[in-house]
């Protein structure tokens, strides 16, 4: 059995149209439900290491998960190139070559590639939209990497910024 916990970063930031996508930073409302997020998450999970796309909001939004949940600092994480992608096939490509003594992964990235992870493997569960800032994760009945196929999960908790008081 293998753990795989999704966020999507926070909300970003469109008001210079000078910026490539890769560099654009997070708006007020993603500053604020990163760290809103991360105090939420710490009373359900242990800190663990986290992959990050490199892009700027994926980083900031590492970055505000860590201001709320302060054991996390204490943990190395990782910009990881192949996580700034749009692409699930990229996503299943780097889970895959995950080792087999890794039970769970924690991966901060974008859409449309993360909602179509999660209904690629659970779709009894259907997901229309992972919103910014949204947190899932998945129980997936495999023993490797390497074996993640098709309805192989099921989502185990979601918690969404607009759920948080």
């Amino acid at each position: 059995m293998k753990s795989l916990h999704l966020l999507r970063h926070a909300k970003s930031s469109w008001q210079d149209d000078n910026l490539a996508d890769f560099d654009r930073p997070l708006n007020k409302r993603g500053t604020r439900d990163a760290p809103r997020m991360g105090n939420a998450l710490r009373h359900w999970l242990e800190p663990v290491s986290i992959n990050a796309s490199p892009a700027r909001r994926a980083q900031l939004t590492l970055q505000g998960l860590c201001e709320g949940w302060p054991e996390l600092n204490a943990i190395p994480h990782y910009a990881t190139d192949e996580l700034y992608t749009f692409s699930c096939n990229d996503l299943l490509g780097w889970l895959a070559e995950q080792p087999a003594t890794v039970g769970e992964r924690f991966l901060i990235g974008h859409n449309p590639a993360l909602t179509e992870l999660v209904n690629w493997l659970c779709p009894a569960t259907p997901l229309e939209n992972l919103p910014t800032a949204g947190y899932v994760q998945l129980s997936l009945a495999i023993d490797n990497w390497s074996a993640l196929e098709p309805a192989c999960g099921e989502i185990a908790r979601s918690l969404w910024p607009k759920q948080l008081q």
